[in-house]
């Protein structure tokens, strides 16, 4: 699972990235054994477990603040957005190739207006073009694929009575496109059980197909200098106020021990003592984000992501079911993320290939009972995966 962060110059991609991928060298060699440069690792946040059941936790592939856990997921800094990237106008081969590999898209848009649709400063821009443009450009790209190849899918399917679905999956596979993304594309743009498509259905294919597939997470970024463009836009877009500058600040400040303060909290502590113009900034971040918005909206943005739609759940994994421990004595170990509807076996599966080739069952560490292969587990579940000798 992949997170794609992508914006146009100057919205605020590369604060945003940065302020989510800060704790990286806290932990970076437990996570990801290879981190290339336009890869990052970012946190989820959820309740950890271990005020449930009243122990001290001391986690190994994530981190546990004041009972929040966070789990590790890795974002990609999608380059190069531009209009026409999908003629490759910009960095466009390079941001359609980051672009296949992400699972979900969050598109950093200045909500304040003052980037124009180069990245340059303006004043009065209208960031409803960005979303649109967005969402344009991979609609674009699909389009040319498949309309290039069409000829060929439509003789297969034809004369050789092939399936629709197969081919178009086969044909759109290095997309990270699969076959449900394909069966429900088909029906959300209404043409099932057509197989001679005209252009427009290829087009509609393709939209619904990038609306299935590559779901957008809208981040209304440097919401502190917006006046009017927010609410505008909420009325017909679903958006998260956010200002990465403050996010960034803010983990800064707390790496640096002036502050304490959690991802996604609605507030900080003052530590130290701090220069005026610290203290300004602070103020300034307290009372026109935190207060205004609740919260930075970064972390938020994240969370939408991988739990609202990626769909994800956190489950526990530990080999001693009574002391919630791994064979080395610690306590609430590991927390994986799994899809919803993930079975005990696909959680051995996620621990190591061996470990799911070896399952022979689970135990349930809530209920102490013993569960199969197949059933299927839920949000926060502790789980002992037993497996043969």
């Amino acid at each position: 699972m992949e997170v794609g962060v992508v914006g146009k110059p100057n919205v605020g991609k590369s604060t945003f990235f940065k302020a989510l991928t800060l704790a990286d060298a806290e932990i970076a060699n437990f996570p990801f054994t290879t981190i290339k440069p336009n890869v990052g690792v970012g946190y989820v946040r959820k309740n950890c477990v271990c005020r449930e059941f009243n122990v001290e936790c001391n986690p190994q592939n994530s981190l546990c603040v004041n009972g929040n856990r966070f789990i590790p997921v890795k974002l990609i800094d999608v380059a190069g957005l531009v209009p026409g990237a999908h003629e490759g106008k910009g960095l466009g081969n390079q941001f359609l190739d980051d672009l296949r590999r992400a699972d979900a898209l969050i598109h950093v848009v200045d909500v304040s207006g003052r980037t124009d649709d180069k990245g340059n400063p303006t004043e009065g821009h209208d960031p409803e073009f960005d979303i649109r443009f967005l969402e344009e450009e991979i609609d674009a790209w699909f389009y040319g694929i498949l309309s290039k190849n069409w000829g060929k899918i439509f003789s297969k399917i034809r004369h050789l009575g092939k399936d629709m679905v197969t081919e178009l999956t086969d044909q759109l596979s290095g997309l990270e496109v699969t076959e449900g993304d394909v069966k429900e594309a088909i029906q959300k743009a209404g043409l099932e059980g057509k197989t001679d498509w005209e252009d427009e259905d290829l087009k509609n294919f393709s939209s619904s197909l990038r609306r299935v597939s590559k779901s957008i997470i809208l981040c209304g970024n440097k919401v502190d200098l917006d006046k009017e463009n927010l609410d505008r836009l909420k009325a017909e877009y679903q958006m998260t106020p956010t200002c990465a500058e403050a996010e960034l600040g803010l983990r800064l400040a707390a790496i640096s021990g002036v502050i304490e303060y959690v991802p996604g909290d609605p507030g900080f502590q003052v530590l130290k003592e701090v220069s005026e113009k610290q203290k300004h900034a602070l103020d300034f971040i307290r009372k026109e984000v935190l207060e205004r918005f609740g919260s930075t909206g970064v972390q938020e943005c994240l969370n939408t992501a991988v739990f609202d739609v990626l769909r994800q759940i956190v489950v526990y994994p530990v080999e001693n079911e009574n002391k919630l421990t791994d064979s080395k004595g610690n306590v609430l170990p590991d927390a994986r993320l799994l899809p919803e509807g993930g079975t005990a076996l696909d959680l051995a599966y996620k621990i190591h290939t061996d470990i799911g080739d070896k399952f022979i069952g689970a135990i349930d560490c809530r209920t102490r009972k013993k569960i199969g292969r197949d059933h299927v587990l839920r949000d926060g579940d502790v789980i002992k995966v037993i497996v043969r000798k």
